[in-house]
């Protein structure tokens, strides 16, 4: 399948970005918890905003302690608080796109903007340097469309992958209507697919469409590009091969609990913080490590969901689980950089790795690098240069996590 060859291709890619940092491995700390380091992490940025600890960074005046926003776990809100938010994703399902005209067809509406600048941008922004900032531009983009083209009055919620064993059950996909929709209807035995040597994702509870939840008529219609599910499903190709023509199909998913019982749980995440000294190491052990027994936390994620078109690698964001789940990627790297008060300034300004997935000798990036959204920037808000991502409360930027 073209799609497993891609998710294979992006695997062994990633190793030959982590040259930066030849020694990654610190003590583990088995005081800590992964509750302490989140407490830690926000205490710290508290700080950060008060002025009484430095992250090496200029900070606007208009972000402070009073005017900072606090993202929030999906399954913390209040039901009142997710209906709005899924409210405001059919705002921006049903919006008519702003893209040219005629020369992406399958994007019909705003949100599937969003879909088509991740097409794009996939070879760049997967196991590059910018992974990580290209991804927090890109989701604060999103939430800023959600409040100033639909009125949401929150802000991008998050999934903690080690909140939920049961994701199946969980708040997120147990498709009431205060969910982000249930899981695809039970199809039957299908098959699965191989993750990395002596690792197999099995065909997960669902599989077809998604019958429950207030993305029961979502229509997918770009892609499949690399599509990963069982080819007996019989998804149909996309009429063109870059994968924008308009193939409109019903919304799949195969939501499973067999990455957050084995690999997505609170130690392992843990782990993953406190082992790593560099963001090269980072962010490349985050997407994928086959050579120990780290999970892929990355893939882990969008492979718990899986489906089409959630399955596919450039197609992802079409999922609308895809946000919650960058969302937690977004704050496990927050974490990172802030749970150590002396590592704070340091860390937050690393920045390592290639330019381009595919070529192993692409050139460095750099902090200057500016970053692309196309029509989902916000306005005057394209072609901003990665270091303006490095905090969550510098450049344009202004929230924390809780």
């Amino acid at each position: 399948m073209a799609g497993i060859a891609v998710f294979k291709a992006l695997v062994a890619s990633l190793s030959l970005f982590s040259s930066a940092s030849a020694s990654p491995f610190t003590q583990r700390q088995d005081t800590l918890t992964l509750d302490g380091v989140q407490k830690q992490a926000l205490a710290n940025a508290y700080k950060v905003l008060d002025g009484t600890l430095s992250d090496g960074l200029t900070r606007s005046a208009k972000c402070n302690k009073d005017t900072v926003a606090v993202r929030k776990e999906f399954g913390d809100l209040t039901k009142e608080e997710r209906k709005a938010y899924t409210t405001a994703v059919n705002c921006l399902l049903k919006a008519p796109s702003k893209l040219p005209a005629g020369q992406y067809p399958g994007a019909k509406s705003r949100y599937e903007d969003f879909v088509v600048v991740h097409m794009n941008m996939t070879p760049t922004v997967h196991a590059t340097a910018n992974f990580m900032h290209w991804h927090r531009y890109y989701i604060w983009a999103y939430e800023t469309a959600l409040r100033t083209e639909c009125g949401y009055k929150g802000y991008q919620p998050y999934w903690n992958w080690a909140k939920y064993t049961d994701l199946v059950n969980s708040p997120i996909f147990n498709g009431d209507e205060w969910s982000m929709g249930g899981n695809g209807d039970p199809i039957g035995p299908h098959a699965g697919m191989s993750l990395w040597p002596g690792e197999t994702l099995p065909g997960g509870p669902g599989g077809g469409c998604i019958s429950k939840g207030p993305f029961t008529n979502l229509t997918i219609r770009l892609g499949p590009l690399a599509p990963t599910m069982d080819p007996k499903l019989n998804i149909p190709p996309n009429p063109r091969a870059d994968g924008y023509g308009d193939n409109p199909r019903c919304h799949r998913r195969d939501v499973s609990n067999f990455f957050t019982e084995r690999y997505l749980r609170p130690q392992d995440l843990l782990f993953h913080i406190t082992i790593n000294k560099a963001i090269g190491t980072f962010q490349d052990t985050l997407q994928t490590n086959a050579t120990n027994s780290l999970s892929a936390l990355h893939i882990g994620g969008h492979f718990s969901i899986w489906g089409d078109p959630g399955g596919d690698v450039y197609v992802s964001p079409a999922e609308p689980a895809f946000w919650l789940h960058h969302g937690q990627l977004d704050r496990h790297w927050w974490m990172w950089a802030m749970y150590q008060e002396k590592e704070v300034k340091s860390r937050t300004s690393m920045y390592e790795g290639g330019t381009h997935w595919s070529i192993p000798n692409s050139p460095r990036g750099k902090p200057t690098d500016q970053q692309e959204l196309d029509v989902v920037a916000p306005p005057g808000m394209n072609h901003i240069a990665s270091k303006e991502f490095f905090s969550t409360t510098s450049g344009p930027l202004c929230y924390v996590y809780a």
